[in-house]
């Protein structure tokens, strides 16, 4: 097997998000759920941008968030996503691009705009998001270059995407390509109410086409079906080779094979959790293409992921490889 090119490479929804911050009255105001993610039609989206509070606008979507990640610890990173061939697509390739992701998706030229995400973050730190996907929905199989694919030694995949059916076949080719030359496939569940959505798809997907697996203790127990995280852990021990569940204060826990390794959260203040997640399968999975341990992957993904919630938005302020490497 050929020495990748890429270490990572993420798929998901490319969207811009706006970011301010918002009292409970607001999203009781606009019928949303606290720490849920909701979509809306373009209509919705554009009476909340009205509504909500200024806000910080950058290029973003789950997968992006991880890539941008990735690229700032060091890794070599490439992306699939589609956005509109618009302002706010323009946008986004130049934010993904300047920070050092390879972004050679194709922008849909007739068709919905760019992907937009209006996320509100209360003042316990909670971020509630309503997103309306427009471009993304276009993704689909011929998006999907096995060559890149097979380039790149793990191949990321968003849960948040698994909505269009279109982009679940997507997500089957890139395993397949992955598969066929070597590669790793990840997957993160992104969300409680996505994974309700397509439970049973999910489960198929983790068990015939996954090795490493992400998700947090709502979205496992919520994919499981089970009583107890603990009970959902052993279920995703079964079917996955490498599992990896966050735990918010209670930090996080790895699990391959018959080994539990338990990794304490990193101290900090909690400003802003949108793309925590996202942050810690970055710096698990650049510590893994590194030829990190376990126990090494578990401390920078939760560093990367402290540094992400003790600011506003997803990406990160301070340089996080100096930080991973004094720690």
């Amino acid at each position: 097997m050929t020495e990748p090119t890429y270490d990572i490479l993420g798929i998901g929804n490319a969207i811009v998000d706006v970011v301010a911050s918002a009292e409970e009255s607001f999203l009781s105001r606009h019928d949303m759920h606290k720490g849920a993610m909701a979509l809306i039609d373009a209509a919705t989206a554009d009476a909340i941008y009205a509504a909500m509070p200024p806000g910080q606008e950058s290029s973003g979507g789950s997968a992006a968030n991880t890539c941008a990640v990735a690229a700032g610890l060091g890794s070599r990173v490439a992306y699939i996503g589609k956005v509109a061939d618009d302002k706010l697509g323009g946008v986004f390739r130049h934010d993904i691009n300047a920070i050092g992701v390879h972004f050679p998706t194709r922008p849909l030229s007739d068709g919905a705009p760019t992907a937009q995400c209006l996320i509100l973050v209360t003042p316990d730190g909670q971020r509630t998001m309503n997103t309306f996907l427009g471009a993304c929905v276009s993704l689909t199989e011929a998006d999907v270059d096995p060559a890149l694919v097979g380039a790149s030694a793990v191949t990321y995949l968003e849960g948040y995407l698994f909505d269009p059916p279109a982009a679940q076949a997507a997500f089957r080719k890139a395993a397949a390509a992955a598969h066929a030359a070597g590669r790793k496939v990840a997957l993160s569940l992104s969300d409680a109410f996505c994974v309700n959505r397509h439970r049973e798809a999910f489960l198929d997907l983790v068990a015939n086409h996954v090795d490493i697996l992400f998700a947090n203790e709502t979205e496992i127990t919520a994919l499981y079906q089970r009583n107890s995280f603990e009970q959902a852990a052993e279920a995703a021990r079964a079917d996955a080779a490498l599992v990896a569940l966050t735990r918010g204060e209670a930090g996080s826990l790895i699990l391959q094979g018959h080994e539990t390794l338990p990794i304490a959260v990193e101290p900090t203040s909690l400003v802003d959790s949108t793309g925590a997640g996202d942050a810690y399968a970055a710096g698990f999975l650049a510590g893994l293409t590194a030829g990190e341990t376990l126990a090494r992957c578990g401390r920078i993904a939760s560093i990367a992921a402290a540094e992400i919630i003790s600011h506003y938005g997803a990406r990160p302020h301070t340089d996080l490889r100096k930080r991973v490497a004094a720690s």
